[in-house]
C-alpha cells in the first residue's frame, strides 16, 4: 500500500529565486512532476518579507497559516483581498490570481496546498479530536498537536476486502498516499487541549 511517512524537520528546503524565503515540498503528484505539470503539491513555505507569488494558470491554491504573525493577500484585480492572520483557517484562492503578500507581523510559516484544477480538487480540513475521512484515492495529513492514531482502511474493488493498518503521528510528522482508495479513523490519543491534525483530500475533478 503506497503510504508515505514523512518529519517536517527533516524536509529539504528550496531558497526562492528572489531570496523572499524558502519551500519545503512534502509531496506531489506525479511523484517526478515538476512546477509544471503536477496535478497535486503540498509544500510549506517560509515567508521571510513582502513580496509577489509565483502565477500558475490553471491550478487552484488553498493556503494554511501555520505560525507567526501571517500575510495580507491581495491582487490588482481584486480578486484576492484577504488577511490570513489566524492559524489552522485555509483559504482558497484562484492561482490564476497575480497575488502580492505583505507580511503582517514578523515572518510566518503557511502550508500550501495546489490542484490542477481540471484534474483534482482539495478538501482541506483541520480534525481536532476523533474524526473520520471518507475514502479518497490520494490524501495528506500531518499532527500539529498532540498524539495521533491513524487508522487506514483501504478496500480491494476487485475482491470487495478490506485491509487496515494502524499508525502513529507525533507532533510535526505526517503521512500521504496515492493511487489507493483509503479511508481513515483519526483519533487524538492524549490530552492535548490544543489537539490539532491538518488533513488533505484529493478527490477527482467532475467531468
Amino acid at each position: 500500500m503506497p503510504i508515505h511517512f514523512f518529519e517536517r524537520t527533516q524536509l529539504h528546503a528550496s531558497p526562492w529565486k528572489n531570496g523572499g524565503g524558502v519551500t519545503r515540498e512534502i509531496a506531489c503528484h506525479p511523484p517526478s512532476a515538476n512546477m509544471q505539470d503536477f496535478d497535486w503539491r503540498i509544500s510549506i513555505a517560509h515567508i521571510a518579507r513582502d513580496g509577489d507569488f509565483s502565477v500558475f494558470p490553471g491550478v487552484d491554491r488553498v493556503i494554511t497559516l501555520l505560525e507567526g504573525g501571517g500575510v495580507h493577500l491581495h491582487s490588482a484585480d481584486g480578486s484576492v483581498l484577504h488577511a490570513l492572520d489566524t492559524p489552522l483557517q485555509p483559504f482558497a484562492f484562484s492561482g490564476d490570481a497575480a497575488v502580492h503578500g505583505r507580511l503582517l507581523n514578523g515572518d510566518c510559516h503557511d502550508l500550501n496546498v495546489m490542484t490542477r484544477r481540471a484534474v483534482y480538487q482539495a478538501e482541506v480540513r483541520v480534525l481536532r479530536r476523533n474524526e473520520t475521512l471518507l475514502p479518497a484515492p490520494c490524501g495528506w495529513l500531518m499532527a500539529i498537536q498532540g498524539t495521533w492514531q491513524v487508522q487506514t482502511a483501504h478496500t480491494e474493488t476487485d475482491t470487495d476486502t478490506t485491509s487496515a493498518q494502524q499508525h502513529a503521528l507525533g507532533a510535526q510528522t505526517g503521512l500521504w498516499w496515492h493511487d489507493a482508495m483509503l479511508a481513515c479513523q483519526c483519533q487524538c490519543i492524549d490530552s492535548a487541549s490544543d489537539a490539532a491534525l491538518l488533513a488533505v483530500r484529493f478527490t477527482p475533478t467532475p467531468r
